[in-house]
């Protein structure tokens, strides 16, 4: 019998939001779709599709250094912010090893370390989102290599204050690698400067992905932001060309799209009061976001809900797999699938 490694016995797979048709409103995608000159820089690169891509994505890490006033080779490319989590995990984590992630929040950080042997300490969150203190202490306490924040937090949307990580970095020992994941950063309007906390902290690795905001999920990409010598063993295990020319393009027609992020953000906005509003008129509890979901309590199982939700053509994360039962993920629409949510839900709690 072919036996696989022992540490994949108790790792459980990442669980994706249903794929299916109608009003998607279960993976947080941008309603508005992609970027249009993301999808013009595309286009343009399919001719080239006979060439091997750049594999460090140069043009896309020159264009981020300019918005983020950093050099160049602090930033890394990848498929999706989620290859950068595991090279993390492949690079920094042996057999035995621990990192500390927070629950509930995104499963992919349990499964790198997890995938290496290595032991997650897991954090509970603090009215939604990360608990500094508590996670400091963890990583302290544990000796961790790695640990996982989420600003905002999926699936709760909560965020801590700019304060709070300061004190939270002056406590985290300074061999643990901290990694910020900032995957829906752009919908949350509070004053928090990433782009100042990586020179400041050689132990700190932001990233952010071009799915969300900028509608390009399907092509993966992401990135991260850190001083350069945290990318030197990761570059040295990295699949060769992992990031393939079109993303590349569509990344930097994205980031030139001020149009597209602009009303972006703005949908996202309108939509999280239009779903609030919804929640107190039917007295049900909600987590106030500043990611572009709403995470609705509905009092019951919530597979229950999303699967009549689904009958009437409309798409929700129940969030079992993130140890909420009761609760359900919307993803905020256009006006019309937000109020197409609406109707369903109305009509299956029969209000």
């Amino acid at each position: 019998m072919i036996k696989t490694r022992a540490a994949l016995a108790r790792m459980k797979p990442y669980v994706p939001g249903k794929m299916g048709e109608g009003v998607k409103l279960n993976q947080n995608e941008n309603p508005l779709g992609a970027a249009p000159k993301a999808l013009a820089a595309a286009q343009e690169a399919l001719a080239g599709a006979f060439r091997y891509p750049d594999p460090t994505a140069t043009a896309l890490r020159e264009r981020l250094a300019g918005l983020w006033t950093l050099p160049a080779d602090h930033f890394l490319v990848g498929n999706g912010s989620d290859e950068i989590f595991r090279l993390l995990a492949e690079a920094f984590l042996e057999e035995g090893d621990r990192t500390v992630i927070p629950a509930t929040s995104f499963s992919y950080y349990r499964i790198v370390t997890e995938l290496m042997g290595a032991e997650p300490v897991v954090v509970d969150l603090q009215a939604g989102t990360m608990d500094l203190p508590a996670m400091a202490t963890a990583a302290k306490e544990s000796g961790a290599k790695l640990l996982f924040l989420c600003r905002p937090n999926n699936p709760t949307g909560g965020i801590f204050p700019i304060e709070a990580f300061e004190r939270f970095m002056a406590e985290v020992p300074a061999e643990t690698i901290v990694v910020l994941d900032e995957a829906y950063r752009e919908f949350d309007p509070s004053d928090f400067p990433s782009e100042q906390l990586v020179p400041r902290y050689p132990n700190l690795i932001i990233t952010r992905t071009f799915s969300k905001l900028h509608g390009l999920a399907a092509l993966r990409l992401g990135y991260g932001v850190a001083q350069p010598a945290i990318w030197a063993p990761l570059l040295a295990i990295r699949d060769p060309f992992s990031i393939n020319a079109v993303a590349a393009a569509a990344g930097i027609g994205a980031l030139a799209d001020e149009a597209h992020i602009e009303a972006s953000i703005e949908l996202v906005e309108e939509g999280r009061t239009f779903l609030y509003e919804l929640c107190a008129e039917l007295g049900l509890t909600f987590e106030r976001s500043a990611a572009n979901f709403v995470l609705i309590d509905v009092g019951r199982p919530a597979t229950e809900i999303a699967a009549a939700l689904e009958e009437r053509g409309v798409l929700v994360r129940p969030c079992a797999s993130f140890g909420l039962p009761n609760a359900i993920r919307v993803t905020v629409g256009r006006p019309a699938e937000n109020e197409a949510f609406v109707r369903a839900l109305r009509a299956i709690l029969a209000v």
